[in-house]
């Protein structure tokens, strides 16, 4: 079955708790802090797999989560990290965040388009510290250690788009099926009705020393870009592909349409779904030429496309865009289909060298999208909800708070000082905040208290 988009939750690891510990050996009366470090949580990671062709190990599960990780112990033992859980995806496979509340899909986070590429959608909790990590020249047996931080659960979208180099497309009925199954081991379902495929077929093709993959997309109509006969599920399979190979048939179907309609209709469904689309190279096939009575209609196609060609190089496109020779076959008896081919190879051998230019300098989405993640974890914000009372938001103060013992006065004192190096007590003041008011972070409640501790303080203490 062919599955080409997904939504799942994904959830890494928790962190370990670090331990607060002190060393106790014979003879060693005064030992100092010696407790380990907890384990960091594993992490969900989609990684692209040239083997695979769909998404259909999503279809029933939806829930996929990592390891957490171990706490630490005593002997400045560290926990064991939490093992990652990888999500298998086929190439081509763009993920998105998915707002579960809203329906909507959200920022881009990674798109997979080279076997074993990799992006973490769900990182672990960091594992807490052990409380060795606590000592300062005046605090010389910390009695507190860091609980292990939540990991981040959210939904993702997976959405596939064929990765080919070659899209068939054109309206219902053109003879796409028929070439592919021609030109390849492909075999699509055929019969003169339309709309008899409807999911893309892929196949491969070879000519001489040369082979590329051919993409049959299920026939579009007018009004497809605004989905229209599920057009939206149709194009978006035409964007990975780097050649498009317009067919057209050229007795105008059950119907009799006129041959240049069809084409202008496609024209115009690719402009208007996507200027990019309107850019991509192509080449103009006329099929079923060993019909009878198609003369008139290839010749007069054959003039529009070298006009195009020509009206395309005098604009601000490459004069490659549009081939200005118009290839004439038969999908049926064979006839032209061999030179068809190698045209059709010699060109994605030539986008092929651009894209790999273009992919040298393509960005690593890993250390990209950690990046964007800590920039925006250091951000938070005062929200007023009554008057005396105020909200602290933003991922590292929540983390600090999820993160302190709160059965340790020492380890609430400490998260104190953290709160005021970060900021958070003069952007309360700028807020409108005064002494009693109430300050609420992740379920904890504060009671405000403004003071002004020095930076040789905050140096002392380690932070």
């Amino acid at each position: 079955m062919f599955i080409d988009k997904v939504r799942i939750h994904v959830k890494g690891g928790d962190g370990g708790a670090g331990c607060m510990s002190f060393r106790r050996e014979a003879h060693v009366p005064k030992g100092g802090p010696d407790g380990g470090d907890g384990g960091h949580g594993g992490d969900v990671i989609v990684e692209a797999d040239g083997s695979l062709s769909s998404l259909i190990e999503y279809r029933f599960k939806h829930h996929f989560k990592a390891t957490r990780g171990t706490h630490g112990k005593g002997a400045k033992m560290h926990g064991a990290r939490g093992d990652n859980l990888i999500l298998k995806v086929p190439l081509g496979t763009i993920v998105h965040f998915f707002d579960e509340e809203t329906q909507e899909t959200g920022e881009l986070i990674a798109d997979l388009t080279r076997d074993g590429e990799q992006v973490v959608v769900a990182g672990g909790g960091i594992g807490g510290r052990g409380n060795t990590h606590f000592v300062t020249s005046t605090r010389r047996a910390p009695a507190f250690a860091e609980l292990g931080e939540p990991a981040y659960e959210g939904w993702i979208e997976l959405e596939m788009k064929l990765m080919a180099d070659a899209a068939l497309v054109g309206v219902p009925s053109a003879g796409k099926s028929s070439l592919i199954a021609r030109i390849s081991a492909a075999r699509p379902k055929i019969a003169d009705y339309p709309f008899t495929t409807l999911v893309p077929n892929l196949g491969v093709v070879r000519s001489g020393d040369l082979s590329f993959v051919a993409a049959d997309i299920p026939g579009l109509i007018e009004g497809a870009h605004v989905g229209k006969g599920l057009g939206y599920e149709f194009l978006r399979h035409i964007e990975r592909t780097a050649l498009i190979v317009h067919i057209i048939d050229l007795t105008g179907g059950y119907e009799g349409r006129d041959p240049l309609e069809d084409y202008e209709i496609i024209n115009s469904e690719l402009q208007l779904y996507s200027e990019d689309l309107a850019k991509r190279p192509r080449i103009i096939v006329a099929n079923k030429i060993d019909v009878a009575g198609t003369e008139d209609a290839r010749k007069r196609l054959a003039e529009r496309v070298k006009a195009d060609s020509i009206a395309v190089a005098g604009d601000e496109y490459s004069s490659s865009l549009i081939d200005p020779k118009l290839y004439c076959i038969s999908a049926l008896t064979g006839q032209g289909v061999d030179g068809l081919k190698a045209a059709i190879a010699t060109k994605v051998q030539a986008l092929r060298e651009e894209v790999r230019v273009r992919e040298e300098a393509s960005p690593q989405y890993d250390f990209v999208w950690e990046h964007r993640r800590q920039a925006r974890d250091k951000v938070f914000d005062i929200v007023k909800l009554t008057d005396g009372v105020f909200r602290v938001e933003g991922k590292q103060v929540e983390r600090m708070v999820i993160q302190t013992d709160w059965e340790n006065e020492e380890a609430i004192a400490f998260l104190q000082h953290r709160l005021k190096r970060i900021g958070v007590e003069v952007a309360l003041e700028a807020a409108g905040a005064k002494d009693g008011d109430e300050i609420r972070i992740v379920g904890r409640s504060f009671e405000f208290e403004s003071a002004h501790v020095s930076e040789d303080i905050f140096k002392e203490l380690d932070i």
